[in-house]
């Protein structure tokens, strides 16, 4: 089979017959210069060395040089080779909590935002890795399936808010499921589950959603996102009013703060680790660092790969350069009768 590996450059071959016209021109203006310079039989005497069927072979040797250049440019390949592509890496599915309380500002400029930008710096340093997004809250769903256009998932990433839940609150249990729901399809050695959150869970069903972690041989990692010593939660509602914070009924301001020792359990009994955001350097740094430490081939496909052969093309054009340097364009000059008595 053959093909263009950048066919676009055939289009320089739209040049040679400019190229060819314009050395038609220049040699009929030449001669109609000529012409006007001096008596006809005196010119022509003058221009008897110059070999005019060589210079037509030296115009179309150029001329086919630059047609060999343009398909040298277009890298023409033929001839076949099959090659296994092996991709080395981890299914990851990140969870985030996108519940009310991740409008604390205990990190800067707030929670969520906080999660995301790191979550987003995690995204950046995955190399062969399959990236998924599930938001959560009262409720979870996938919000990016698995992929490794790391471009998509930081767009899904950008978008995810509160405002994207229909029902509040914090079920870990159910970040966790929906979570290994979208590993199904997962090696068991290649699943990997990061939750962010500030681990305010209102639901239960921990216990449950460790084991069923443990049974689908899956690690789960845990990210902490807040302070443990707990701050006022924002009014949701008036976020533009500066200092408003939310109220239970008896008027007292609630606070939110961040449950360590759930996360540290979940990532303890899965095999996974404990990191907090804002807590030391470098902490989602050596996250991603145990993510890339664990990566296994999670996909093998073979594929045809085309020969390039431009080099045969772009090997001819300078040859014919070279012959057209070589050429000469004037006949060997013979003595005159002086010269001839003179030796």
């Amino acid at each position: 089979m053959f093909r263009f590996g950048a066919g676009p450059w055939l289009w320089a071959l739209a040049l040679l017959p400019l190229l060819a016209l314009l050395h038609w021109h220049a040699a009929r203006r030449s001669r109609a210069l000529l012409d006007r310079f001096g008596e006809h039989e005196l010119v022509r005497r003058l221009r008897s060395s110059v070999h005019a069927a060589a210079l037509r072979w030296k115009t179309a040797l150029v001329l086919c040089a630059v047609g060999l250049l343009g398909f040298a440019l277009a890298r023409p390949q033929f001839g076949t080779r099959v090659e296994t592509l092996r991709r080395q890496g981890q299914d990851v599915v990140i969870a985030l909590d996108v519940s009310n309380s991740m409008h604390a500002e205990d990190l800067a400029p707030n929670r969520l935002e906080r999660a995301k930008i790191e979550i987003g710096r995690i995204i950046q340093r995955l190399d062969g890795d399959r990236i998924g997004l599930v938001a959560f809250a009262g409720d979870a769903f996938v919000q990016s399936p698995l992929t490794a256009d790391y471009g998509a998932a930081m767009m899904f990433l950008n978008a995810m808010d509160p405002e994207l839940m229909s029902t509040q609150g914090t079920d870990l249990a159910k970040a966790m499921a929906v979570s290994l729901e979208a590993l199904e399809e997962t090696p068991a050695e290649n699943r990997i589950v990061v939750i962010a959150t500030d681990g305010e869970d209102h639901e239960g069903g921990i216990a449950e959603a460790i084991a069923a972690a443990v049974e689908a041989q899956v690690t789960v990692h845990a990210v902490g996102v807040g302070s443990p010593e707990g701050v006022p939660l924002p009014d949701v509602e008036g976020m533009e009013a500066s200092g408003r914070f939310r109220r239970d009924d008896q008027g007292n301001v609630i606070t939110t703060r961040l449950n360590e020792t759930a996360l540290q359990d979940i990532a303890l009994q899965t095999g996974g680790e404990y990191h907090r955001i804002g807590q030391g350097a470098g902490g989602l740094a050596r996250l991603v660092e145990r993510i890339e430490a664990g990566g296994r081939e999670v996909e093998s496909r073979e594929v045809t790969q085309f020969e390039e052969q431009y080099q045969i093309f772009l090997g001819a054009a300078l040859l014919l350069l070279a012959l057209e340097f070589i050429v000469p364009g004037r006949r060997r000059r013979r003595p005159g009768p002086m010269e001839e008595e003179i030796a």
